[in-house]
């Protein structure tokens, strides 16, 4: 358990800090996590790496000369917001793009994603670089599917060396693309993770037993097994990933032996001479091999194995010179500081242009909902939780309320400065996304800027407009998230919601009452539904019998609106 906490929601923050502190001469803060404090010239691709906190080294350790740019840090095992990776994205930016790497989470592909769409707007070039290297979390067929856990660690090394060496924002997406396409890992637990300042376990491991196929947020392994010897561990984890070779893979291999927080060094060393003699003996040539912490999970006991094919493009990429605070290969030569001022503050929305008075109007009351929404989601927030800990991870409750009232305060001070619908609504999003975190907080914030762009900052808000801000929510919503009806998101509470409320005849109240019947029948139905996206997808079938959390809340929200507007 982690024991040197003050108060265990400034932990992430707290720690940054001080990693901060003790690390100057290789990064220095922005809004949202790090970024180099080293000089980087114009012209240089920029790659960002990021998700949430308690896997260091993952992610802020790789920034330095040869890895990253940037790092974009959440709270524990949740995904930073769009706000935060946009102002480390920006930070980072040199002229020539800016890629945005992370682990295959549902809430990193949201947020990350609108930091991305955001970039774009405003012309620069970017994207995003998802790993997908966990066999176990995803079959074959579905290889986009699978999670990023330990392979994040050589991915991001050869990506971040391409862009080093020069190459243009299309040829570092390739070699990634490359990079993680020839890349594999699993892993076992001995014993679960305790977040600060909790007294048990995200999970348990009975006694002489280990979970295979662990999650590097807390989650369970897909199976166990009797604990063996470290050479029968080995075998485990190689012939589990010899299994799962790339089509058309080569004799030679980088392998990472990764330990995840609890597990002693020495124990590591064990497993690592097994695990080369097991790769030697199956003919394969074990070019590198690195051994030690690398992705982990706060105070987790296990061992996760890596391997990546490697041609000799990507082993001149790996083997290339790199300085960062917790990997170094070679000598990068001298280095200048960086002591540029950067602008924390560009992240912000504020009031350039006060509305009209329709639009004001409008503002004030979207205030004055949001904190009806904030009081309701706070009363509820045990009941959703309990709901979403069946197969996730029990924080949605508690994501929804801490969203929501940042979004309430958010509204109400911006709305105070004259602002519009539109600026109030997309002040509210940004905050509701950047406290909740996850996927919900994505999605909320997403659908809260969709509906604000939609009513602007002149004209008077009316039905047709409602109408079409519903329509462009749901939208986003599907674009961000990916999700389809059926698949056990708040997606299938939220189309029928919205395609009754745009079909029904009538004034606001028939419309809405038709959308509240039409979302709730969705929302219902997600209880025969088995998750197929998200943290709770490796785990869908223990959903079965439950709704989803997320199409609950969503018509619940849509009840005080329909109530109170």
């Amino acid at each position: 358990m982690t024991r040197l906490v003050n108060i265990p929601a400034d932990f992430p923050a707290e720690s940054l800090r001080g990693f901060v502190l003790a690390n100057k001469r290789y990064v220095k803060p922005v809004y949202g996590g790090v970024v180099r404090s080293t000089a980087t010239p114009q012209g240089k691709v920029a790659v960002v790496y990021g998700g949430g906190s308690g896997h260091y080294p993952a992610f802020a350790g790789w920034v330095g000369a040869g890895i990253a740019d940037g790092a974009v840090c959440g709270n524990i095992f949740s995904s930073p917001s769009g706000a935060q990776a946009y102002s480390v994205l920006k930070a980072a930016d040199r002229g020539a793009g800016v890629l945005m790497g992370f682990g295959n989470y549902a809430g990193d592909v949201l947020h990350f994603g609108q930091a991305i769409e955001r970039l774009r707007a405003e012309g620069i070039q970017a994207d995003t670089l998802v790993v997908t290297d966990d066999i176990a979390s995803g079959s074959r067929e579905e290889i986009e599917k699978r999670r990023g856990i330990a392979g994040d660690f050589p991915i991001f090394k050869i990506a971040g060396a391409a862009a080093e060496a020069g190459k243009n924002f299309e040829e570092v997406k390739r070699v990634f693309a490359k990079a993680n396409a020839a890349t594999r890992s699993f892993g076992v637990a001995f014993s679960g993770c305790t977040l600060p300042g909790a007294e048990d376990p995200l999970f348990t491991v009975p006694e002489g037993k280990m979970g295979i196929g662990l999650g590097i947020h807390g989650e369970p392994g897909v199976d166990e097994a009797t604990l063996g010897s470290a050479n029968e561990v080995a075998k485990t984890l190689v012939d589990g990933l010899l299994a799962e070779a790339p089509e058309g893979a080569g004799k030679r291999v980088v392998a990472v032996v990764n330990g995840l927080g609890d597990t002693k060094y020495e124990e590591l060393f064990v497993v690592a001479g097994a695990v080369y003699d097991l790769l030697t003996e199956a003919g394969l040539d074990v070019a590198d091999l690195e051994s030690g912490e690398f992705v982990t999970s706060l105070d987790m006991a296990g061992i996760s194995l890596t391997l990546t094919w490697v041609d000799e493009e990507l082993f001149g990429y790996w083997d290339a010179p790199c300085d960062t605070p917790a990997y170094r290969k070679g000598s990068v030569g001298e280095v200048e500081r960086d002591d540029s001022v950067l602008n924390n503050e560009a992240t912000k929305v504020a009031v350039h242009t006060e509305g009209s008075e329709a639009s004001k109007a409008g503002a004030a009351r979207a205030a004055v909902l949001l904190e009806k929404i904030a009081t309701m989601l706070e009363e509820a927030k045990e009941e959703l939780g309990k709901l979403d800990s069946i197969a996730g991870d029990g924080d949605h409750g508690i994501g929804m309320a801490n969203g929501s009232k940042a979004a309430a305060i958010a509204a109400a001070h911006i709305a105070s400065e004259g602002a519009g619908l539109s600026t109030t609504l997309a002040a509210a999003g940004d905050a509701w996304s950047d406290r909740a975190g996850g996927t919900s907080g994505a999605l909320w914030g997403s659908l809260l800027t969709a509906f604000g762009s939609t009513f602007g900052n002149e004209a008077k808000p009316d039905l047709a407009t409602a109408v079409a801000a519903l329509e462009a929510g749901r939208e986003a919503v599907q674009r961000l998230g990916g999700a389809q009806v059926g698949d056990k998101t708040l997606v299938d509470a939220l189309v029928p919601l919205v395609e009754a409320f745009a079909t029904t005849e009538g004034d606001f109240q028939a419309k809405a009452a038709a959308a509240l019947e039409a979302g709730q029948q969705g929302a219902d139905s997600t209880a025969n539904l088995v998750a197929k996206l998200g943290r709770a997808r490796p785990l869908g079938e223990k959903s079965l019998g439950t709704p989803d959390p997320g199409a609950i809340s969503l018509v619940r929200v849509a009840r005080v609106v329909a109530e109170n507007i």
